[in-house]
């Protein structure tokens, strides 16, 4: 099994291995975008955008338990990836990863984070978000996972970003990555503005 820790979706962060029961960590030594794709393939969060070293997201606990990896990237899990036998790694070394499914979010223009044009960071590239379906239940939604309590109003800003997303959310979701949505694609935000929001938080 493995997972990604510390990051802020279940698609980037530290990347942690399990054997034998224990959750452990892959040193950073030989670390490339190669190895990030399985591990980003085998979660199910596409491909990886980028590659860390250097512990990026926080120091690991538990053993080193990959060095020296060497996938070739059609491996199906990372523990199939040839690695050294030993290594002399700390968890200053730990490896991390963003995948291209990793969805983070910034309100921008605005008086603070809580306030101001909608902009998503998705396949490794900022994107403004189309106001065709930008109603109170999607501000709700991103309000609330950026810690900014509910909507006030949704004034629409230029895009001036080279991609597009469009979200629509069903219901109250943990997050705009739970909704459904539709990236780059022209029609769904023909003659679209770009969605702001301006949450009751601060």
């Amino acid at each position: 099994a493995v997972r990604l820790s510390g990051g802020r979706s279940r698609c980037e962060g530290r990347v942690e291995l399990e054997q034998g029961g224990v959750w452990g960590t892959v040193c950073d030594d030989g670390w490339d975008v190669t190895d990030g794709d399985v591990v980003c393939r085998q979660l199910r969060c596409g491909w990886a955008v980028r590659v860390l070293a250097d512990a990026a997201f926080g120091r690991g606990t538990g053993p080193i338990v990959r060095n020296e990896l060497g996938c070739e990237g059609h491996e199906r899990h990372l523990g199939d990836c040839p690695a050294a036998p030993d290594h002399d790694c700390s968890h200053k070394e730990d490896a991390g990863v963003v995948c291209s499914e990793h969805q983070e979010w910034r309100l921008t223009g605005g008086v603070d984070g809580c306030a101001g044009r909608v902009e998503v960071f998705y396949h490794g590239t900022w994107s403004t978000v189309c106001d065709n379906t930008w109603y109170a239940v999607e501000a709700d939604v991103l309000c609330h996972s950026l810690g900014c309590g509910l909507s006030l109003s949704r004034p629409s800003f230029a895009h001036t970003l080279p991609t597009r997303m469009l979200y629509q959310c069903g219901g109250h979701q943990p997050s705009l990555a739970h909704c459904y949505s539709i990236y780059n694609k022209s029609a769904p935000c023909y003659q679209s503005q770009a969605a702001g929001v301006i949450c009751n938080g601060e």
